[in-house]
C-alpha cells in the first residue's frame, strides 16, 4: 500500500502541490489558519465533489471567515484543475489548464491525501504542524501544469 501511496502521490504531485499552495497562503495571510481549519475546509470540499459526482447540492457549510478563504482557494484550484474555469496569473494573465484536466476522481484522491496529511502532521506537533512542514517544500508560484 505504501508503494501506491507514493506512486499516487508522484503522479498528482502537482496538483498536490497546488493545493497545498493555496492553503498555505492562507497560512501566511492569516494567523487564525490552523490544520483543523484547513482539515475542515479540505473536508468539506470532499463533500462537496463527491455530492456533485452523484449529483447533490450540500447546504452550505458554516465557515469562520479564515475557513471560507480556505474553501474558496482549495477550490478554485480544484475548478482549475478540473478545466472548469482559467486561473489568473501574477501578471494578470489567465492559466487555462487545457488538455490536462484532471478528473472529478483524481481530484477527490488528491483532497482525500492532503487530508491525510493534515491528519498525521496535526497528531505530531499541534495547531500548525501541517502548515510548518509543508511551507518548506512549496515553490513560490501557486501553479504548475
Amino acid at each position: 500500500m505504501v508503494e501506491n501511496e507514493e506512486n499516487f502521490e508522484e503522479k498528482y504531485q502537482a496538483v498536490l502541490q497546488n493545493l497545498e499552495f493555496a492553503l498555505v497562503q492562507v497560512y501566511h495571510s492569516d494567523p487564525k489558519m490552523t490544520d483543523y481549519a484547513a482539515l475542515y475546509a479540505v473536508e468539506s470540499l470532499i463533500k462537496h465533489y463527491n455530492a456533485e459526482q452523484q449529483g447533490r447540492t450540500l447546504a452550505a457549510p458554516q465557515f469562520q471567515p479564515h475557513e471560507q478563504e480556505a474553501f474558496d482557494s482549495i477550490k478554485a484550484i480544484c475548478e482549475w484543475r478540473l478545466g472548469k474555469q482559467a486561473l489568473v496569473g501574477e501578471s494578470d494573465e489567465e492559466v487555462n489548464i487545457g488538455d490536462q484536466a484532471n478528473t472529478p476522481e483524481e481530484i477527490s484522491g488528491c483532497l482525500k491525501r492532503i487530508k491525510k496529511s493534515i491528519e498525521f502532521w496535526q497528531k505530531r506537533g499541534g495547531r500548525r504542524s501541517y502548515f510548518e512542514f509543508v511551507s518548506r517544500f512549496l515553490p513560490q508560484t501557486p501553479y504548475s501544469a
